[in-house]
């Protein structure tokens, strides 16, 4: 990008323009000291705290439907007059530089729709990084009069958790499996999640889908043993044939009505401060690997380390001492 005009970006962003919203999620996806100043400058004048944006995260296994759920889920939205953005957050994209939704093309027809915005994950080099990226396209996206704004994740790990704390509703999406329906499934998954749906509950695997709704349910109440609070719903639905979808979505709205004005604005405010010491972390992450001293004595330290001549707390003891002393 060249010389940002940061205002006239804004107005563009404000008044809805695609054009305008890409160029604004470029800028603050960008690494460059000069593009992260303009972002700051974008992200507050479009930062507004009233605005009524439903934000929800949609995680999953590989293979479990992630994106047909996730495209019928738009598409009914937006036949509902709504306006619906998609953001991804990859960790793969750490290593390999892809994204969840590569070049969009596994949801042709949402992403044709004048009513959704669809947007890959950036290859931002960390999951903070990436994590960065996303909470702040979904400020762009939320200035720009988007109603939804979902976040999808690939389903591994820390990134669940990641997009768990930056939605108001976490939704899990599972499969029915042969054998112990439970398998697979991280203690630490349903302790995050806030509703949890069998999708591919079509043809003669619905009455499988069934099962494994009532075994989790059953395992939820377990996690929820104190029985105070939201105890989250399990459903079952079809991405592929829209059957259950919208029940989904009632109950994703039912944990928002659940969490009311205040509770949404207590874990908003939360989310924030912890969003504040991700972007601590990650700016202090950049700022190591630009420093001169860091960058001299970064080959001689690695090659130590794998001679086993250097301990890792010493290696880090040393890496720290370069970067004071620039």
């Amino acid at each position: 990008m060249a010389t940002v005009d940061v205002q006239a970006l804004v107005e563009g962003v404000r008044a809805g323009r695609r054009a305008s919203v890409s160029r604004a999620i470029t800028l603050v996806e960008s690494g460059r000291a000069d593009h992260r100043v303009a972002a700051r400058e974008l992200l507050t004048e479009l930062t507004d705290p009233h605005v009524d944006c439903v934000r929800v995260g949609i995680s999953g296994v590989p293979g479990v439907g992630k994106s047909t759920f996730i495209e019928t889920l738009g598409s009914q939205l937006t036949g509902e007059g709504k306006r619906v953005g998609v953001l991804a957050v990859d960790p793969s994209s750490v290593r390999t530089g892809g994204s969840v939704l590569g070049d969009k093309t596994r949801m042709a027809k949402l992403s044709a729709d004048p009513n959704a915005y669809i947007r890959p994950s950036p290859a931002a080099g960390t999951l903070g990084g990436v994590a960065r990226a996303t909470t702040q396209a979904m400020i762009v996206l939320e200035a720009a009069g988007y109603d939804v704004v979902l976040v999808e994740t690939v389903g591994v790990g820390q990134s669940e958790v990641t997009v768990a704390g930056m939605v108001d509703t976490f939704l899990f999406l599972t499969i029915a499996r042969t054998g112990d329906q439970l398998q697979g499934i991280k203690k630490g998954i349903l302790e995050i999640a806030d509703v949890i749906a069998v999708n591919k509950a079509d043809g003669d695997r619905a009455t499988e889908a069934r099962s494994a709704a009532k075994e989790l349910s059953g395992a939820l109440r377990l996690v929820h043993s104190s029985g105070e609070g939201w105890i989250p719903p399990v459903l079952t639905c079809s991405g592929l044939e829209g059957t259950g979808v919208d029940e989904v979505w009632e109950r994703v709205l039912s944990h928002r009505s659940f969490l009311g004005e205040e509770g949404l604005a207590s874990k908003r405010a939360e989310q924030q401060l912890d969003f504040t010491w991700a972007l601590l972390r990650d700016e202090l992450d950049q700022r190591l690997r630009r420093s001169p001293g860091v960058r001299a004595i970064r080959e001689d330290v690695r090659r130590a380390l794998l001679a086993g001549e250097l301990t890792a707390p010493l290696a880090a003891d040393r890496l720290i001492a370069a970067y004071d002393e620039d």
